[in-house]
């Protein structure tokens, strides 16, 4: 099994920054991509940013290019999520997930997921 905890929630003004982290522990193995998606109350699940095992290549959904940033640390088994620019309509929960496949934007490809951390983003 594979466990994941996402960190680095919380409430921010339109404009500032927050960064999340997850961590992934347990019997994760390698070559993996981790990704990060959100919901917001009433909507479905959606794809933010994923990042393959290496670090060389990471994808974005169209809402976030240019504000968010999305890094592999060096251990490989953590992921990051710098928010730049916030907006009202990044509030949701943020997830983070491990996927041994490779269409990153499908939520339905990510195996282990993360319980979750809340973003408010006040306008």
């Amino acid at each position: 099994q594979v466990q994941l905890v996402e960190s680095g929630g919380g409430l921010v003004q339109t404009g500032g920054s927050l960064r999340l982290s997850c961590a992934a522990s347990g019997r994760t193995g390698s070559n993996y991509a981790m990704g990060w998606f959100r919901q917001a109350p009433g909507k479905e699940r959606e794809f933010v940013a994923a990042v393959t095992w290496s670090g060389a290549s990471t994808y974005y959904a169209l809402s976030v290019k240019g504000r968010f940033t999305i890094s592999r640390g060096n251990a490989k088994n953590t992921v990051y999520l710098q928010m730049n620019s916030l907006k009202p309509e990044d509030t949701a929960v943020y997830y983070c997930a491990t996927s041994w496949d490779s269409d990153y934007d499908q939520k339905e490809e990510y195996r282990y997921w993360g319980q979750g951390t809340q973003v408010t983003v006040s306008s």
